[in-house]
Order: C-alpha cells, then sequence, then structure tokens
C-alpha cells in the first residue's frame, strides 16, 4: 500500500489528477464536470511533460556542442542522477527515502492545515530529490534509520512548506493573483537573484513591453522570437565545436541541417510547454479551490518551474542566457576552490534559470530579469563546488556528477552542522514553532473585537 502511495506521489500527472478529482468533489461539480476537470488536468500535464521532454532531448547534444566547443571539463550537477545512484548503491537510503517523501508530504499538508503557510508542495521530481538528499546525509552521518525517518519527515515536511512562502511574494506580481505558488528547490535561488536584480533594474522597463521597430514586430511572436535566438546560440556554438565534432553528434545528416533543425526543435518543445500549461493551470486552480475551501482553507498549490512560463517568456529566454554566463563565470569561480568544477546545466539554466529571469523581470524589469539570470547562474556553480566536500559521494562508487538545487544544498548543510555538534534534537525547534505560531495567529484571528456602544 505504502509503494502504491509512494507511486502515484512521484507521477505527477496521477498525483495532480486526483487533486483536481478531490477539489471538484468537494464542489459538488456534476459528473460530466469532474471527468472533463480531471482529465483535462492530467492532459495538461502529459502535454507540459512533453513539452519538456523535447526541450531536453534539444538540450542534451546542446550541452555537449557547448562543452566541447568552448573546452569546458568538470562535473556535472544533476540531482536526479545522484539520487538515483545512491538509492541503487545503498539499499538503506533507497528505503527511507520512500518513507521520508509519504510522511513528509503528510506533514507539509498538516502545516498547511493549521498555520498560515497555506502552501501543498506538488513537485513529485523535487519531493523525491529532497527525501533522498536528507537520507543521504543523515546515512553518511551515521545516524539510525528510524531517527533519519523521523528527522527527514519533519525537515521535509517544513521544507515544503516554507520555501513556496519565501517566494509567494514574488509570484503574486508574476502571476497578478494569490492563487499559484512556486514549488521547487531552487526557490533561496530565484528569489535572491530577483532581489539584486531589483536593485540595478527599472519594474517599470517591462522585458514584455519593448518597443521594436515596424519591421521587428514578428518578435514580439513567442514563437518567432525563441526560433531566432536559439537558431544563433545553436550555431555560434557548433561552429565553435567545429564541423568534426557535429559530425558525430548529426550522423548522416549534415552538420549545419542538423544544427537548424535542433534549434527550431527546441523551440517547438517551448511551445508545447506552454500549451501544456495553459491547460493545466485553465482546470487545476478551480479544482484546488475546493481543497482549499473545503479541507485546507486558503491552501495553494506550490507547482514546477514552467507554471510562470507564460506570464513572461521575453524573461524568460533573457534569465536563460545570462544564467549561461554566469555559470561560465562561476565554474571558473570555483577553480580556486581545489574542489571540484561544476559543468554549466543548460537544463536547469533554462528551466530555472528562466524562473530567475522572469522572478527578476518582476522586481527589476528587462535589467533586473538579464542580472538576476547571472546571479543565478553563479548560484547553480559556486555553491555547487562548496558544497562538494561536505558529503563525498566517491565513498559511495559515485563520480562525474554532483548535487544541485539551491534549497537542497543549504538544508543539508544546516543538518550536517547540528547532527556534527550532537544538536539533532534541535531539528524539531522550527516545527514547534511553526505549529505554535499557527496556532497562536488562529487564535488572534478568531477573536472578536468587544462590541461597544456609540456615544
Amino acid at each position: 500500500m505504502l509503494n502504491v502511495i509512494i507511486e502515484l506521489l512521484t507521477t505527477p500527472a496521477i498525483t495532480l489528477g486526483l487533486v483536481a478529482l478531490a477539489g471538484l468533489l468537494v464542489q459538488k461539480k456534476s459528473f460530466s464536470d469532474t471527468i472533463r476537470g480531471t482529465l483535462k488536468t492530467i492532459l495538461g500535464l502529459l502535454i507540459l511533460t512533453a513539452g519538456a521532454g523535447v526541450i531536453v532531448s534539444y538540450l542534451t547534444p546542446f550541452s555537449d556542442m557547448f562543452t566541447k566547443g568552448f573546452g569546458l571539463t568538470g562535473v556535472v550537477p544533476f540531482d536526479e542522477a545522484v539520487i538515483g545512484a545512491l538509492s541503487e548503491k545503498v539499499p538503506v537510503i533507497a528505503r527511507t527515502t520512500s518513507i521520508i517523501l509519504a510522511l513528509g508530504f503528510l506533514i507539509n499538508v498538516l502545516l498547511a492545515r493549521f498555520t498560515p503557510y497555506k502552501y501543498i508542495f506538488l513537485t513529485g521530481h523535487m519531493m523525491w530529490i529532497m527525501a533522498g538528499g536528507l537520507s543521504w546525509a543523515f546515512y553518511d552521518l551515521g545516524v539510525t534509520e528510524w531517527e533519519t525517518i523521523m528527522y527527514g519527515s519533519i525537515i521535509q515536511g517544513m521544507t515544503l512548506t516554507i520555501l513556496p512562502a519565501i517566494a509567494q511574494p514574488i509570484m503574486k506580481k508574476v502571476t497578478g493573483t494569490d492563487d499559484l505558488a512556486y514549488g521547487h528547490l531552487t526557490t533561496t535561488g530565484v528569489v535572491l537573484s530577483a532581489w539584486i536584480g531589483k536593485t540595478v533594474g527599472n519594474p517599470q522597463k517591462n522585458s514584455e513591453d519593448v518597443n521594436l521597430p515596424k519591421g521587428m514586430d514578428f518578435f514580439r511572436d513567442t514563437a518567432i522570437s525563441i526560433s531566432i535566438v536559439m537558431l544563433v546560440i545553436y550555431i555560434v556554438t557548433a561552429i565553435a565545436a567545429g564541423p568534426t565534432f557535429m559530425q558525430t553528434l548529426s550522423g548522416d545528416q549534415g552538420w549545419l541541417t542538423f544544427t537548424i533543425i535542433q534549434g527550431l526543435g527546441f523551440a517547438a518543445g517551448v511551445l508545447i510547454l506552454l500549451q501544456g500549461v495553459r491547460m493545466f493551470l485553465g482546470e487545476i486552480v478551480p479544482a484546488f479551490r475546493g481543497i482549499a475551501l473545503k479541507l485546507v482553507p486558503g491552501a495553494k498549490p506550490a507547482l514546477d518551474c514552467p507554471i510562470v512560463f507564460p506570464y513572461a517568456p521575453t524573461a524568460l529566454m533573457l534569465g536563460f542566457l545570462f544564467a549561461i554566463v554566469g555559470m561560465v563565470v562561476g565554474m571558473l569561480v570555483s577553480n580556486v576552490f581545489n574542489t571540484v568544477i561544476p559543468l554549466p546545466s543548460i537544463i536547469g539554466g533554462f528551466f530555472t534559470g528562466g524562473v530567475a529571469g522572469i522572478f527578476g523581470n518582476a522586481l527589476g524589469g528587462r535589467r533586473g530579469a538579464m542580472v538576476s539570470g547571472f546571479i543565478y547562474g553563479l548560484v547553480l556553480t559556486i555553491p555547487v563546488a562548496l558544497f562538494y566536500p561536505l558529503f563525498g559521494l566517491e565513498t559511495y562508487g559515485v563520480t562525474g556528477i554532483a548535487f544541485l538545487v539551491p534549497d537542497g544544498i543549504i538544508v543539508l548543510t544546516i543538518v550536517s552542522l547540528f547532527v556534527k555538534a550532537g544538536l539533532k534534537i534541535l531539528l524539531f525547534i522550527p516545527l514547534i514553532a511553526l505549529l505554535a505560531y499557527g496556532f497562536w495567529h488562529s487564535y488572534k484571528t478568531n477573536i472578536k473585537p468587544p462590541h461597544t456602544k456609540a456615544g
């Protein structure tokens, strides 16, 4: 039974389809509306996921081109690969990861119910990465299995609850509503980057309001602008990599034709993804109101990166491009730490660097988007090099990859400091404080002012 629950939690389309179903049933919608809303939620997320898959399939060879063209060597930051490899090599980590994932989600729901932080984290692969990271950290520190489950579940639940709250002020500016939250383990990175972008930007100069000459107004079409930008990037990178290397990627196809198709294929993936986001949002938000009204009053779904992409596609591309620049600079800076040199994560640069650009644009306009993307590129590299020695992957036979997500790095570093200082018990304090604040807030809200007569 536990395995079934865990499988559902780690299958985003099914999980969110069930969330939509529950919300529609609570609202006592008709059978027809319930079926339509549930299936369109699942289909929207499947289309979104398919678009993301297309993007990744075209970014993978681009990453090889980029590494070859600019002579980069180092480790590949790839969270899923790290947790997957550790789970395969250490059965205890795999087992405790599954239990922390399930119990952590329940704690998240309880905290949303009883505290003012009404965020339910629904990004399944991020939940799995955080649970796996906690299992790995506690195992590496010699903590017993039952303590790993207890402390890990508490930290997991608190992390899933607090992170969306950190991003919510910016999310309200981006979406124009308080109905959606950001559910990702890059929250501290994108929020910090956006606030730095704000200091040098101007929110009045929005990236989506750029005045273009009449002959260039085709750039206002998202499909055209992304296609042209990516064509230029792919062709320049292909030239840097050289025809000989490019031919190893293109096979029987000419390298230039291959490069053009890759650039346009990336743009096609973005368009598929955006269509899925629109369909998904059109169903999940109304359905989630049922849960907010009945089960967890005021609850907001915390969702994956692409949820913000339609709101500022130009800022998305600015964040992506400047994140790549920031990652290259960060890679060079990381060389001085004598640990590892993280290679630029092109996929991370697009999905989360794009969010940094959108958040930066919301606070600081187009200049804020550029600066935010660049700073976030540094966040995706320098902390990776600093964190790498804390929990040695090589001792588990895992090489060539590194842990990436900023929030995960922060949480695991805190865990290491507390455990090594013999202060594990203090990990309960944030949970107690959250619950105490929740009950106090509820008590204060429910106190009615005394009725006094005028005059």
